[in-house]
């Protein structure tokens, strides 16, 4: 993804900021708390914070000035992610920025105070954590990455670039609604393009290896990673599998390094 979509993906979310009493108290400093769900180290993660700040900065907000940040990272596990979302309430901080379905599903869970603004987070009305896209209500709002419903798409645009396939292996977060829902979807939409599909959970990479290792010993078989902070810090491995075994396979995210395979598609 571009740096300009970054910043409208990630950073825009400075557009929604809840600070409610921005001309208020100008001397005191506010705490940002920043969850995000994948670990410290990612490229991505890296960026879209960058672009977060750039963004705020032009709005006025300085880290060190009038703003500071207490970061922590999920890590693509839901323990380690509950833990860092309990830290930060810890902190008191004036709002907290969230990425990721996994983040902000934990925190909105440890909080219904705090104000939260999450990005990068699929279908938030469908997955429960806002009643509506107009009206969030409550103490959340942010920003949709995509609805449920495209997720049909992605067995369509497998089916595409390659028409033998017959068989597909959803890797998704079982833990979540966006692993459940966008699962769901796939498979309503399955008959109609002639797959079968069969979930893989992405708790851990043990699992995944094992999993798309047996799923690759029968034929006419390809791959679809849903969206899950556990699937993003493991997609190198998921890459790699499918170049291992020949799989063609539909991932929503790329890899720090793109894998140039006419059979690897990025949504």
């Amino acid at each position: 993804m571009k740096r300009r979509e970054f910043i409208t993906l990630f950073g825009g979310a400075a557009a929604t900021w809840p600070f409610a009493a921005r001309a208020q108290q100008p001397n005191r400093m506010r705490l940002i708390g920043v969850l995000q769900g994948l670990t410290a180290d990612d490229a991505q993660g890296k960026v879209r914070f960058a672009a977060f700040q750039q963004e705020l900065q032009q709005l006025g907000w300085t880290d060190g000035h009038n703003v500071r940040f207490n970061h922590r990272w999920g890590e693509g596990n839901a323990d380690v992610t509950r833990r860092q979302a309990a830290e930060l309430l810890a902190l008191a901080p004036d709002v907290i920025l969230t990425t990721g379905g996994q983040a902000t599903e934990v925190m909105l869970k440890a909080t219904r105070t705090v104000p939260v603004v999450f990005a990068v987070v699929p279908d938030p009305v469908g997955s429960g954590l806002v009643a509506r896209l107009s009206r969030p209500g409550g103490n959340a709002t942010g920003l949709m990455q995509f609805e449920y419903s495209l997720s049909g798409k992605w067995l369509e645009l497998l089916k595409q670039i390659a028409p033998g396939v017959t068989r597909a292996a959803v890797l998704r977060d079982p833990t979540l609604t966006a692993g459940i829902g966008p699962f769901a979807v796939i498979q309503a939409v399955a008959p109609s393009v002639g797959v079968e599909v069969s979930p893989i959970d992405t708790n851990n990479a043990a699992e995944i290896e094992r999993a798309v290792s047996d799923f690759a010993r029968e034929p006419n078989g390809g791959l679809i990673a849903t969206a899950s902070a556990s699937g993003i810090t493991q997609r190198e491995l998921i890459v790699s599998l499918a170049a291992q075994h020949k799989l063609p396979a539909v991932l929503l995210y790329p890899r720090q390094r793109l894998h140039r395979r006419p059979d690897l598609l990025w949504s």
